[in-house]
């Protein structure tokens, strides 16, 4: 007789949370996986480019360095090099464990950046996609919003992504990138609202962190321990 199998753990859920430069998306990655983590949910944060080995070596070529290094195609095509890593060394497998994975930036922010801001196009885009990811999507994207002019105030007052002028390749583009880039993500909003969430990034942190836990919980079902508590007083 064959020892019978223990039943498979459920797949975890996957979460992105994608936005222009200054939108406040690494924050709000850590708050939402602690707040999960709070709520009995097993759950990590990642992120693009980079989360995993060859993600990272790859995130240094892309962040530095002048505007004009790379045109927008070489940038899709580095961006999605690291992306086939990230998914295949830490996402999926995370995924397979039943930990739910928030990845800071997903493949939208390569539609956004290079599709919209670049101004390669949604079709070369798309098609990266479906040979990086096949038919894999997240479960949820929560887009954080911010006015243009504020979101690049953010970034420069931070000094670069990572606190570094040298990770700063992007947030030098130029205002006209960035509203491009703006109009890119409320596009990809306005285009599949199943899946995605507009978040409005330029409230306080404490009100934006509030209204991502409320889409999380709406969305996908978490409910935390102190709201629980609550329900069953």
């Amino acid at each position: 007789m064959s020892p019978v199998q223990p039943p498979a753990a459920p797949r975890g859920r996957f979460i992105t949370v994608e936005g222009g430069d200054g939108a406040g998306k690494s924050t709000q990655t850590r708050r939402l996986v602690d707040r999960l983590q709070a709520a009995g949910v097993g759950a990590i944060a990642t992120r693009e480019p980079g989360g995993s080995t060859g993600g990272e070596a790859i995130r240094g070529l892309l962040v530095s360095g002048a505007p004009d290094r790379w045109d927008g195609v070489t940038e899709a095509l580095l961006m999605s090099a690291a992306r086939r890593d990230h998914w295949i060394k830490t996402i999926q497998p995370a995924l397979a464990r039943g930990v739910w994975v928030v990845s800071d930036r997903f493949a939208d922010s390569t539609m956004a950046y290079q599709g919209y801001g670049q101004g390669i196009g949604r079709g070369p885009v798309e098609d990266l996609a479906r040979l990086v990811l096949g038919q894999a999507r997240p479960d949820l994207t929560l887009i954080l919003d911010v006015p243009t002019a504020t979101g690049l105030a953010r970034a420069g007052e931070r000094g670069g992504a990572n606190g570094s002028a040298d990770d700063d390749r992007f947030e030098r583009m130029g205002q006209g990138f960035h509203d491009r880039l703006r109009d890119g993500f409320l596009d990809i909003a306005r285009r599949e609202p199943d899946r995605c969430a507009l978040i409005d990034a330029s409230q306080p942190v404490d009100t934006v962190a509030e209204a991502i836990w409320e889409t999380v919980a709406h969305r996908l079902g978490v409910r935390d321990p102190d709201t629980a508590a609550r329900t069953a007083g």
